[in-house]
């Protein structure tokens, strides 16, 4: 049996499945908002770095860097919760592949964070 398509799929122009798939992303980071505590703590904190990352005294490609690891770290915890949430829709029950996703996914925000302070200290520390 065929998966279903999705309603912008069957649109008829590019353009109005871009248009579409902009609504399914904005339904997404506002799932994330509501449903994972670790995404709306991420997102405060780049909101604080972000602005700093651009007043800061390096070149523009060192505060592209700066910006880059940080939102890699929202991109990356996206991820991880869609991970998280596709395991627990296919079942509650402990089982040693869920628990292996779950935990790569948690290792993939922890380098994401981790990679952070160091993309700023080789900007910023000559």
């Amino acid at each position: 049996m065929a998966p279903p398509v999705r309603t912008w799929q069957k649109s008829r122009g590019p353009f109005s499945r871009l248009w579409k798939a902009l609504f399914y992303s904005l339904d997404g980071l506002s799932a994330a908002l509501r449903h994972e505590d670790a995404f709306r703590v991420e997102l405060v904190l780049a909101l604080i770095l972000v602005p700093i990352a651009l007043h800061a005294p390096t070149t523009g490609v060192g505060k592209a860097l700066m910006v880059a690891s940080v939102l890699l770290v929202l991109i990356v915890e996206l991820i991880n919760s869609a991970i998280e949430s596709v395991t627990d829709r296919i079942s509650l029950e402990d089982h040693v592949l869920a628990k292996r996703a779950k935990d790569m996914g948690s290792a993939a925000v922890m380098l994401a964070l981790l990679n952070v302070p160091m993309v700023w200290l080789l900007v910023l520390v000559p």
